[in-house]
């Protein structure tokens, strides 16, 4: 069974209609991403499930039962906000026992749940300091002390790591998989952020204009998108026109096999990180003339253009080596197993949008 499964839901505000037909099953102990631009509904829906709103149609099911007459306070689901939310006056072991102390636990059991999750939190030594006397990432550990120590069914997370710098965030997502693991408590976060999302989650759900557009496992998702709206929103692509013809698409970067496309033309979306650069000629590389470099650090990207006049195409990779220079010319290929084919009618869309484009950048 299921700890989590929503069914259908739809929620409007007024005459704005913010979530359309979400549905989604999540395992006990599983890890779950809302991964959405701003504004698509994914605080809203953790609030629908949290009971702090509720939804226009649908149903909302939290280990078996139907939420629709069980208070927030009963749901068994807690939800951390990204503003942390901590009591100021309090000092970090009362705000971890608030919870306890609400549902009456007596002094032994606040005091023993309270040892526990300090231990597994990392804030043992903080138990006297008031919020004020914490850097951020201990507010976090601070924050989800007070949600996990009450066991909750599910673990619900509004951009956790937002207010964060770099380093620490990244401290931060390690030390939440961790804990996570170690609890086993079944969590949801909600986030914009792709790479948090893929790094942290069992499965992603991506949530675009209110609907969720895809709902898989983060490889699955990057490297087959369900759509090219999803492809565009989680990571940087080409889009490469070809031949379709029994079940296969023909490009310059070879054969690939598109019996799933219902459509009559396809096209190739390749990542960029997906495409290969040398200066040498090897057996199946396209030869191509550099137009742009941009130095990023661990990674080049280049903008080339292929020396194909039937088939001359733009594109964009990625590349460690930053030695080539522009005007020179190259040689690139797809790596092993890449490569995605997907409907030309949104394609065509995407070029039409983009004044001509065929590289969809």
């Amino acid at each position: 069974m299921a700890e989590l499964c929503i069914e259908n839901v739809d929620k409007y505000f007024g005459k704005n209609q913010v979530l359309a037909d979400i549905s989604m099953n999540i395992g006990k102990g599983e890890f779950v991403s809302i991964l959405g631009p701003s504004g698509c509904g994914k605080t809203t829906l953790l609030k629908l499930i949290a009971g702090l709103e509720m939804p226009t149609n649908g149903s909302i099911y939290i280990g078996g039962k139907n939420c629709y007459n069980i208070p927030a306070r009963n749901r068994g689901a807690v939800i951390v906000f990204q503003d942390y939310g901590l009591f100021p006056h309090m000092t970090v072991r009362q705000n971890v026992e608030f919870g306890l102390e609400v549902r009456k636990a007596s002094r032994i059991e606040r005091a023993e749940k309270f040892s526990y999750i300090a231990e597994v939190m990392q804030i043992a030594d903080k138990a006297g300091n008031y919020p004020r006397e914490l850097s951020g990432g201990q507010k976090q550990r601070v924050a989800l002390a007070r949600a996990c120590v009450l066991e909750p069914n599910l673990l619900l997370l509004d951009e956790p790591f937002s207010n964060l710098d770099s380093g620490l965030k990244d401290v931060m997502r390690e030390f939440v998989l961790n804990m996570q693991r170690k609890l086993g408590i079944t969590t949801l976060l909600v986030t914009h952020d792709k790479e948090e999302a893929f790094m942290l989650s069992h499965r992603v759900a991506v949530i675009l204009d209110g609907r969720i557009r895809q709902f898989d496992q983060p490889q699955e998702i990057y490297c087959r998108p369900a759509s090219m709206q999803v492809a565009n929103f989680v990571g940087e692509a080409n889009y490469v026109e070809g031949n379709l013809s029994a079940g296969k698409f023909s490009c310059i970067f070879g054969n690939f096999d598109a019996n799933a496309i219902a459509s009559n033309e396809a096209c190739l979306m390749l990542r960029w990180d997906h495409l290969h650069i040398s200066r040498e000629k090897n057996e199946g590389w396209v030869p191509c003339s550099i137009l742009e470099k941009i130095f990023k650090g661990r990674t080049t990207t280049y903008r080339v253009i292929t020396n194909n006049s039937s088939a001359q195409c733009e594109l964009r990779l990625n590349s460690a080596d930053g030695s080539l220079l522009p005007g020179e010319n190259a040689y690139i290929k797809a790596a092993e197993g890449a490569g995605h084919i997907l409907p030309k009618a949104e394609f065509s869309a995407k070029k039409n949008h983009d004044g001509g484009k065929s590289n969809g950048y």
